[in-house]
């Protein structure tokens, strides 16, 4: 089997479309490096719709956990401090039997129970939690002389918010941001390896680095091909988050423009 027909078979299989059957033996590096980066469709799902969704539910935590209103303040600061606190692979097996029980008693919670949805869920809240919380810092890092030359010009509420508050927030907070948008991506390869199944053997990048080294008894070909994948997928995250903090700090003199550092979380 050709390298060409290998991709043709097996590109797209952890979506669905394809060869069902995994190969039993006889392993290429093609075939290796072709369901590896097929499971990557699913790593880039979980990284991207829980970072764009868990922003904005981070901006709102962040201005929650701001505000004078104890009745918005205390539910921010314990959303924060539950998700923050307790580790992301706990949060996998505790909303997996949380939505099996909810599914007992509805039917409606069944594609909760799927690793698709549910674990999307947790990301979603996990990474709205820390970014909340890089985004309150930024809030309390504000200078007051904006605020106060917002006030000068006559804004208020909204516009204030939208024109002065919310760009500067983004301004301090993104370097942070994207470090935790890095480690958002990284943390995708925990779904498979929690309470969610893989269903027909539909799993993301390392669960097909896992099987080849199970089969094989060699971790030192996949595994790597795995670092790979991932280091491809930092440097685009890292690119595309740049074009943003360049954007963001365009109206600053160069030298007080800051420059996006990657600094991985070793213990979350």
């Amino acid at each position: 089997m050709s390298c060409w027909i290998t991709i043709q078979d097996y590109a797209l299989r952890s979506i669905g479309i394809g060869e069902r059957l995994l190969p039993k033996q006889d392993f290429t590096l093609c075939q290796q490096f072709t369901l590896i980066g097929s499971g990557m469709l699913w790593n880039i799902y979980f990284g991207v719709l829980a970072l764009a969704a868990g922003f904005f539910f981070a901006t709102a935590l962040a201005m929650g956990k701001h505000a004078r209103s104890a009745w918005l303040r205390k539910p921010s600061e314990w959303f924060i401090f539950l998700f923050r606190g307790s580790p992301l692979f706990i949060q996998f097996f505790f909303a997996y039997f949380l939505f099996l029980s909810l599914k007992q008693v509805a039917p409606m919670f069944s594609p909760f129970t799927a690793a698709w949805l549910g674990a999307l869920v947790v990301l979603f809240c996990n990474t709205a939690a820390y970014s909340g919380e890089i985004f309150y810092g930024a809030l309390l890092s504000i200078p007051k002389g904006d605020i106060e030359a917002a006030d000068a010009y006559g804004l208020s509420g909204w516009h204030r918010f939208r024109r002065v508050i919310w760009p500067t927030m983004l301004r301090l907070a993104w370097p942070a941001y994207t470090n935790e948008a890095i480690f958002l991506f990284h943390a995708t390869t925990l779904v498979y390896f929690s309470g969610f199944p893989a269903w027909r053997q539909k799993g993301d990048a390392l669960y097909y680095a896992n099987y080849f080294a199970d089969k094989t008894f060699n971790p030192f070909i996949p595994y790597p091909i795995l670092a790979g994948y991932f280091i491809l997928l930092t440097l685009c995250v890292v690119g595309v988050f740049g074009l943003v903090n360049a954007r963001l700090n365009r109206h600053l003199p160069q030298e007080r423009r800051v420059k996006l550092r990657f600094r991985p979380n070793i213990i979350r």
